[in-house]
């Protein structure tokens, strides 16, 4: 990390502190020339706040590095607000002391004690009140920055653990899915070696796009890559399964050039495989759609089949429950992905099939 960049800059607190001291020295100003109208001249109320406000807005720059010390420290309250009471005397008794130099200098030491005297005790409160008032607002500074310092480490936290959860969710998809394949080549090897050779160079094909997406938790692919993966799946599974599975095809080709995160779409498939077309002795058809959506222009993507179905309550995890992790993955994914823009839906229901539709916006 780049240290100057980790200390927060100080050229915007020093430039307001000057302009509060302007305008002090300004307002100090005018208000003398108003109630001394016709008696002094406006440069004897020029002279009269320079001289009395150089020490207090000379000194205020010496309170910064004290509260910024006291701040950082882990002293008690009680000790804290001892060592501003202590700071705020010596800020009252040096202001004193400037303006006392001031005037021995100009007009000799008998007019600038008799000057001391006469505004002792007003110039010590207003000693005490200045402080205060610098002290609080460099406090509110720290604080300020502490509180923003705060919200970044938050953000970056929750970041970070939102890119490890995605991590390891893009973790769980790819073994589950190389598990069942192999088990389908295993099959295939004892019914057709000459076909599980063919086979087994379209599994080489489709592990290299496996290790190929396996660049970090926010890889992404073309839409047209995923679809030759998905592809090359959807040909082995139907060297097992023959003419019961039926696949439908509804591509719009304007939208292969469109990225998401690799392996989004064969979880679903392959749920739709294990659910409504395996277990029927008729088998079934999956339906794979996308295409351009006419509003926001996301890409907009649905695999369906004509199974059984399910009742939407059926896929809420239960206690103790062993679910497969493709849908649940997916959607823990898009809760993290994309800031939580990308959508997806799933509509089911008893005997009425089963349909994921996903929205992933693209820049």
């Amino acid at each position: 990390m780049n240290p100057t960049a980790a200390r927060p800059s100080n050229r915007r607190l020093w430039l307001a502190y000057a302009g509060c001291c302007l305008l002090t020295w300004s307002l100090f100003v005018l208000a003398g020339n108003e109630f001394e109208r016709g008696v002094d001249p406006f440069w004897l109320a020029v002279y009269q706040a320079t001289t009395m406000l150089w020490p207090p807005m000379l000194l205020g720059i010496a309170v910064w590095p004290l509260t910024r010390a006291l701040h950082a420290s882990e002293a008690s309250l009680t000790l804290v607000w001892a060592l501003h009471g202590v700071a705020a005397a010596g800020f009252a008794l040096l202001w004193q002391a400037g303006e006392f130099a001031v005037n021995t200098t100009l007009f000799g030491a008998d007019h600038a004690g008799a000057v001391l005297m006469a505004g002792l005790l007003l110039r010590t409160l207003w000693g005490l009140v200045v402080y205060a008032a610098i002290a609080t607002a460099f406090s509110a500074v720290l604080q300020a920055r502490a509180a923003r310092a705060a919200a970044v480490a938050a953000a970056q936290a929750e970041s970070a653990l939102a890119k490890a959860e995605l991590a390891a969710i893009s973790g769980k998809l790819n073994p589950h899915f190389l598990f069942n394949t192999l088990n389908s080549l295993i099959a295939l090897t004892r019914k057709d070696p000459a076909e599980a050779e063919a086979a087994l160079l379209r599994f080489a094909s489709m592990l290299r796009y496996v290790l190929d997406t396996k660049r970090g938790a926010d890889a992404r692919v073309a839409l047209s890559d995923e679809i030759a993966f998905l592809r090359d799946y959807l040909s082995l599974e139907a060297l097992r399964l023959g003419p019961r599975l039926r696949v439908d095809w509804d591509l719009d080709e304007a939208v292969m050039d469109d990225e998401l995160p690799p392996l989004t779409l064969q979880p679903l498939v392959e749920n739709s495989i294990l659910h409504a077309v395996a277990p029927i002795k008729g088998g079934g058809c999956v339906t794979i759609s996308a295409r351009r959506n006419p509003l926001n222009r996301g890409l907009d993507l649905c695999v369906a089949d004509d199974g059984p179905g399910c009742d939407p309550a059926a896929l809420e995890p239960r206690p103790g429950q062993r679910r497969g992790i493709g849908l649940a993955a997916l959607k823990k994914r898009f809760a993290l992905d994309y800031d939580g823009h990308a959508k997806l839906r799933v509509n089911t229901a008893p005997g009425a099939g089963f349909r994921v539709d996903l929205w992933i916006p693209q820049t």
